[in-house]
């Protein structure tokens, strides 16, 4: 399985233990299930606090980062195989280090300006933006940058994600919750577009064979992404002010455990387990179940050009998917 990066930026790679498929589609469910509740735990802590979006991406990649440590994704072996990869130079060791770099930088962009979408936009969607528009700047960064060939049905799929873009935002907002505002949608583009680079980057790296172990870089990328967000959120303000103190770290530390270190830890497994494109399908889980927290828990009000473009999107994240299916089918050697 070559290498990719998931919808909230994990990057995977080749040497994760075997799973079954059963379990590896149960893992990836529960893992964009946990994604999706990412944003509407953001909205509480906003609505709760004075923190802001920068702030609370550094305290979800920290947290993220110290229980993932904790779990033992970087323990011994981790380690071990750090120390024996084949890195044969100190130019090779600059090189490795420059791209968790990258990459950690990719995933500041990512997270925080996701966050301040949803602040912006509202869950729905600013989730739906983000995750539509990211596979669209992939499949054509890949075919500018990597030469990899879009094909009639990714043509056609980015086609269906542009229209659905297109249709959010002239689309008619209510004034009330949920409402699109262009804002937003920027922001959510922006993160989209952090999105896109970690994983053409992972894609370009991945070509020479020389990617790093999938959990030593992913616990370094929180840990870069981190130490770039520090200064930011600490210009912001780091500690939640609130008079409802215990309710805000405790959404916090939800925001760091369950939508990153259990969803990280999960994915990673399943993605080994289950074809990328099927991956990618069991992925649109992460914004439905966002989309139906916005409505239940905030009271969203989702129009019909909000519900129109939604669909158009996400039919065209499925696509999408079919298309790499095909693609994967028709350069497999014939038995």
């Amino acid at each position: 399985m070559s290498n990719a990066v998931s919808s909230q930026g994990a990057v995977v790679a080749p040497g994760t233990p075997a799973l079954s498929v059963g379990r590896g589609l149960l893992y990836l469910i529960v893992a964009g299930v946990a994604w999706g509740t990412a944003g509407a735990a953001a909205l509480l802590v906003f609505e709760a606090s004075e923190l802001r979006p920068i702030a609370l991406s550094f305290w979800r990649c920290a947290g993220g980062l110290v229980l993932l440590l904790g779990a033992g994704l970087f323990g011994r072996r981790g380690r071990a195989r750090a120390r024996t990869s084949e890195i044969p130079s100190g130019r090779a060791k600059l090189r490795a280090r420059g791209r968790m770099v990258a990459l950690g930088v990719a995933l500041a962009v990512f997270q925080t300006a996701y966050f301040a979408a949803v602040e912006a936009t509202g869950l729905a969607v600013g989730t739906v933006v983000t995750l539509g528009a990211g596979p669209v700047l992939i499949a054509l960064g890949a075919r500018l940058l990597l030469g990899e060939r879009l094909g009639l049905g990714g043509a056609a799929a980015v086609v269906g994600a542009l229209t659905g873009l297109v249709v959010l935002v002239l689309g008619e907002g209510e004034g009330g919750p949920g409402e699109v505002r262009p804002a937003g949608v920027l922001l959510a583009v922006v993160s989209a577009a952090g999105y896109a680079v970690m994983t053409l980057l992972t894609r370009w790296w991945g070509r020479d064979g020389s990617g790093a172990d999938t959990r030593t870089t992913t616990v370094w990328t929180f840990g870069v992404a981190a130490v770039c967000l520090l200064p930011f959120a600490a210009f912001e303000g780091l500690l939640p002010h609130t008079d409802h103190l215990g309710r805000v770290l405790l959404l916090m530390l939800y925001v760091a455990a369950v939508p990153t270190a259990l969803a990280y830890a999960l994915y990673f497994a399943g993605a080994a387990a289950v074809r990328s494109a099927t991956v990618s399908v069991i992925m649109l889980l992460e914004p439905v179940s966002a989309a139906i927290l916005a409505v239940l828990a905030f009271g969203e009000h989702l129009t019909v050009s909000t519900v129109a473009g939604t669909f158009l999107m996400l039919l065209a994240l499925a696509g999408l998917a079919v298309a790499e299916t095909r693609s994967a089918a028709s350069t497999q050697p014939r038995s």
